[in-house]
């Protein structure tokens, strides 16, 4: 059994007080997984990235789309895990038509949820980060 979920981004938004971003993961089976302390900016790129707005992406994500397709690879999934107390992620890219896969560890699990989103990849979490409930208003 693996010790990752799929999830999906259900709440995007910006916790005024702190001036941070925060979102909701969840699991098909509605348990959640809350996310806070990211940049405002990756928090509009992902609000804007799920209501299916990609006219403009940040240089960084424009960056990584050239490499993987220079190098024939696809964004097939990131694993948000903690390390350390910090949200962190593994992006894992697959070859397309050849045995070249790519996995990019240890990144701002933010970033690679925007990424994710941007370009309809699986998001899976380690299941020590799922909650039954989380309020987000």
């Amino acid at each position: 059994m693996s010790e990752y979920v799929e999830v999906s981004v259900s709440k995007i938004g910006i916790d005024q007080s702190r001036g941070t971003g925060i979102m909701i993961l969840q699991t098909s089976d509605h348990h959640e997984v809350p996310m806070t302390s990211f940049s405002q900016e990756v928090s509009e790129f992902i609000r804007r990235f799920s209501n299916g707005d990609r006219t403009s992406i940040p240089t960084v994500y424009k960056l990584i789309e050239e490499l993987a397709e220079a190098n024939m690879l696809y964004l097939e999934n990131v694993e948000v895990y903690s390390l350390g107390g910090i949200m962190r992620a593994n992006i894992h890219f697959r070859g397309r038509g050849r045995d070249k896969d790519l996995t990019l560890k240890h990144y701002r699990a933010s970033d690679a949820i925007a990424l994710a989103v941007f370009y309809d990849a699986t998001i899976m979490v380690h299941k020590d980060l799922i909650v039954d409930q989380v309020g987000l208003s």
